[in-house]
């Protein structure tokens, strides 16, 4: 029975990475919804992981006191509620207030596994432990965007993993005997070392440089995770959905690589597995010199030439944002999304595409204001009266589609696109080309 307990830790620590993706792959929808400027994940974020740090620091303290396996247990279990809790919140301060929860279990069950296996197992499985939190993080980018490409809403993703979370709590409850009955025939019998407090931790040779490592690790992780479908769906034009989905991506290279070093552990040891890592990493920072020093030569080359980088590479010229405006509609109009009932997901399209475009032709900080903000925002703009009410019409109508559940009919779908459309050409920038200057037919007399 013992040796059902490894599997039983690797599954937790796909759980601990389910949440770890999810919110990073479902803002693009869940910003719009909520009301909130999009920068406000970081506010999530950040409250997330002051838990996550506050609970990992006292980790060692509640496994003392209640063991591995409880704290797992109970750590899965508060994550679980949190993200159902995330699932029926309908307004910000809710998801500030359910993130408490949900930081404090990630942090717990992360330390205390962690630790776990260090003392338990070979180096091996720490590799396949960590790749087996990757999972987690590809997997629920992938839910997310088939419910949202299915037209539900973002909290039924919540939902979804959440339910997966419960189950997974009943599973370490009931393996809470499997616990207690490892301490002898593990691949670590001898006896376990002191137990550092952080002040001792702090001096010991190297550590500090290792945290230091980890810290500009866990910022590009965090970093790349939390805002990559917000960068394809505000940047790149990408539809939510397929953000969402997209976002899974940049965790299958993490889980290769950690799934690839629990196999050379097989091969080699532990400081050869870290003299590895270190000729990597200084691989990779010598590559980004080399091309900084050859981008550098290049320019000097050029500069000889009365040239510059930008004469290689000139990018073709910036559509006016009325182009993009329109061409973004159109493609909406194509989705036929609020012709499957997918209301919710066709008013947001519409508004973004007004906020982007308002933001390039005014200058306007559109995409981080609530519809209230915009209209008085506009108040001082030179607007043709049918214009400034289309927007204000439109702005409305998302807004109780979004918030109060409404479901409008399709003739009112289709005169809010038309009011966009009207409002994108009657407001658009035009340049007025400067006629060529005609030579005087008298000078020509002349001659």
């Amino acid at each position: 029975m013992v040796q059902l307990l490894l599997p039983i830790i690797y599954i937790s620590f796909i759980s601990l990475g389910l949440p770890d993706s999810l919110l990073g792959s479902a803002w693009p929808s869940m910003y719009p919804a909520l009301g909130v400027p999009v920068s406000y994940a970081g506010l999530i974020s950040m409250i997330i992981s002051f838990g996550t740090i506050v609970s990992s620091l006292n980790s060692d303290r509640l496994t003392r006191a209640l063991g591995t396996g409880k704290v797992t247990a109970l750590s899965v279990g508060m994550t679980a509620a949190a993200l159902f809790g995330f699932s029926v919140s309908t307004q910000f301060w809710m998801l500030c207030l359910w993130a408490v929860p949900y930081g404090l279990g990630a942090g717990s069950v992360d330390a205390a596994l962690n630790n776990y296996v260090a003392l338990h197992y070979k180096s091996r499985h720490m590799s396949w432990l960590h790749c087996m939190w990757g999972i987690g993080t590809m997997i629920s980018p992938m839910v997310m965007g088939r419910v949202l490409a299915g037209g539900g809403p973002w909290t039924s993703g919540y939902r979804y993993i959440a339910l997966f979370q419960i189950l997974l709590s009943a599973v370490l409850f009931f393996s809470l005997p499997l616990w207690q009955g490892r301490t002898a025939g593990t691949d670590a019998e001898a006896a376990l070392p002191q137990v550092l407090s952080l002040g001792q931790v702090f001096r010991l040779p190297g550590a500090r440089e290792v945290m230091l490592c980890f810290f500009c690790y866990c910022a590009l992780e965090t970093t790349a995770g939390l805002w990559a479908s917000s960068y394809l769906t505000l940047t790149k034009g990408v539809a939510p959905d397929t953000a969402a989905s997209f976002a899974s991506l940049f965790y299958i290279g993490i889980t290769a690589g950690r799934a690839a070093c629990g196999f050379l552990t097989l091969k080699f040891n532990d400081t050869q597995m870290i003299r590895m890592g270190q000729c990597i990493l200084a691989a990779g920072v010598l590559a980004l010199l080399l091309a900084l020093v050859a981008l550098y030569a290049l320019k000097r080359i050029l500069a000889r030439y009365g040239k510059g980088l930008g004469d290689l590479f000139k990018p073709a010229p910036p559509q006016p944002p009325h182009v993009v405006a329109i061409k973004a509609l159109e493609a909406l109009h194509n989705q036929k999304l609020w012709q499957n009932n997918r209301h919710k997901q066709y008013y947001s399209g519409l508004t973004d595409i007004l906020r982007t475009y308002i933001a390039a032709r005014w200058g306007v900080g559109a995409m981080e204001m609530t519809s209230d903000e915009i209209i008085e925002a506009m108040r001082s703009e030179e607007l043709p009266d049918k214009a400034r009410m289309d927007l204000t019409a439109i702005l409305r109508d998302a807004d109780l589609v979004k918030f109060a559940k409404a479901t409008p009919d399709g003739e009112q779908n289709e005169a809010d696109y038309l009011k966009a459309f009207y409002f994108v050409e009657e407001t658009k920038l035009v340049v007025e080309e400067e006629e060529p200057e005609q030579p005087d037919p008298m000078q020509n007399q002349n001659a």
